[in-house]
């Protein structure tokens, strides 16, 4: 499983700041996440050698009531989880009060923990980090999560201390399916269905399962492994111990599948956990099947207002295909694999960069990109850079300036021409350098002694 590392601190230490640096999402992980301000905020970091699951959390202030009371229980609950604790202090502030009862509580968790000095920038490090030592938890890291400086070698220290996660060759566990959803929905009904046989147990109670369960199977003639995980729920709704690890599994089986089924309940719509979820889904790059279960006994007003929901609640998965099942009865179930068939093909295509390079000339042709300081944006050509999500890689000028909305364009010109359906694309532009950038003047010193003769001369006129 990936290792997971929690960022803990007083309020106001950087440790949002430094949650976006790890992730490289700040606008889909800050802006899409509503209420998780003061509960824990998950994410896969994408800064350094391998991949992890990141936890940002409330500040630890003490308080013994109220809001401060539960923000810090959920402080707790995040270093239960975590392998690694990375414990942030302010190089501005100093040592303070709040720093000491925090590193006493961390000592007593006796989990690994990294002392990092924040907001370190302009000043030097070895005075920064100087008053911190007497905190008792190891040499402090200097780092400035604002600017970058310092965090992807702390990073890369902190894994290379943590085990290497252990997969299986491709070809032993085939194509990988993580099955996720809210409690209770009927992801372990819909795995036995597939199986055609009761390999998990399902019960109408939210919570049967408690931790990620892997199921190899064969359909076809092909391998697959599903990967069934603990309901995702808000936090606030979470009361038994053993449950507060639901996201992060889910979030591991995500990180570690091909396909992922998200699993919606019919009777309930689309609810704001689902799309919480639905967009951890889309930032772990994942091809997707969106599964409506229970649709069985629903009327034609409800499921048009299901349909409804999907569209309004749902618009960044307008890629992903949508099956309307009964797990319980087996309606619809039978085409979910020609779902995940296809997803898979899409999300491992082999793209030429010829027939890359095409398409994006007729992109281009057809609409230009905007003129940015009175300049045409050029994009010259395309090449294929990953897959697992597909990755085209955009070679021209000024691509850095290239608007979001002009972005998803070139996405869909993609997708509808190699027929990428059920998996997210990205776009990755690379700016080709001034060949004459950073050159001096080349004229020899005749040369520009007569040139300016001649400045002069027009000078006089």
């Amino acid at each position: 499983m990936l290792p997971v590392i929690a960022l803990v601190g007083r309020p106001n230490v950087g440790k949002s700041t430094l949650f976006n640096r790890l992730t490289r999402s700040r606008d889909a992980l800050v802006a899409d996440r509503p209420g998780l301000t003061r509960d824990r905020k998950y994410g896969i970091g994408r800064l350094g050698d391998r991949p992890y699951v990141v936890v940002d959390t409330g500040g630890i202030s003490g308080g013994r009531d109220g809001v401060e009371a539960l923000m810090d229980r959920q402080v707790r609950l995040a270093i239960e989880e975590a392998d690694r604790i990375l414990f942030l202090v302010d190089a501005r502030e100093g040592l303070t009060g709040g720093d000491e009862r925090i590193a006493a509580e961390l000592r007593r968790a006796g989990k690994p923990v990294t002392l990092v000095v924040n907001k370190s920038e302009s000043l030097d490090p070895d005075l920064a980090a100087a008053e911190f030592h007497a905190l008792g938890l190891g040499d402090p890291v200097p780092v400035s999560a604002a600017h970058g400086r310092g965090v992807k070698p702390l990073v890369n220290r902190v894994l290379a201390e943590l085990p290497p996660a252990e997969e299986p060759p491709l070809e032993e566990k085939g194509v990988q399916i993580a099955v996720v959803g809210r409690p209770n929905v009927g992801k372990s009904t819909l795995i036995n269905r597939l199986l055609g046989e009761e390999r998990l147990v399902a019960y109408d109670q939210p919570g049967t399962t408690r931790d990620s369960v892997q199921v190899p199977f064969e359909h076809q003639g092909r391998r697959y492994t599903l990967v069934d995980t603990a309901g995702v729920r808000r936090r606030a709704r979470v009361s038994e111990a053993i449950e507060k690890f639901s996201v992060i599994k889910a979030l591991q089986a995500m990180e570690q599948a091909n396909v992922v089924l998200l699993v919606l309940d019919a009777h309930e719509g689309v609810t704001e956990q689902d799309a919480s979820l639905a967009g951890h889904v889309l930032e772990s790059g994942r091809a997707l099947v969106v599964v409506v279960n229970k649709w069985d006994g629903l009327d034609r007003e409800r499921r048009e207002r299901v349909k409804g929901e999907l569209e309004r609640k749902l618009p960044f998965l307008s890629f992903a295909e949508v099956k309307f099942v009964s797990a319980l009865h087996g309606t619809g179930v039978g085409h979910l694999m020609e779902a995940v068939d296809a997803a898979y093909r899409a999300a491992m295509a082999d793209l030429k960069t010829s027939d890359l390079t095409r398409v994006l000339t007729e992109a281009v042709q057809e609409h230009q990109p905007p003129l940015v300081r009175g300049r045409r944006i050029k994009l010259r050509y395309a090449h294929q850079g990953g897959r697992n999500p597909p990755l085209i890689v955009i070679h021209g000028n000024q691509t850095e300036a290239v608007p979001a909305a002009y972005q998803r364009y070139l996405v869909n010109r993609f997708r509808e021409a190699f027929g990428l359906w059920g998996t997210p694309v990205r776009i990755e532009f690379r700016t080709a350098e001034n060949p004459y950038k950073g050159k001096r003047n080349r004229l020899t010193p005749r040369q520009r002694q007569k040139r300016r003769r001649l400045m002069k001369h027009v000078k006089r006129r």
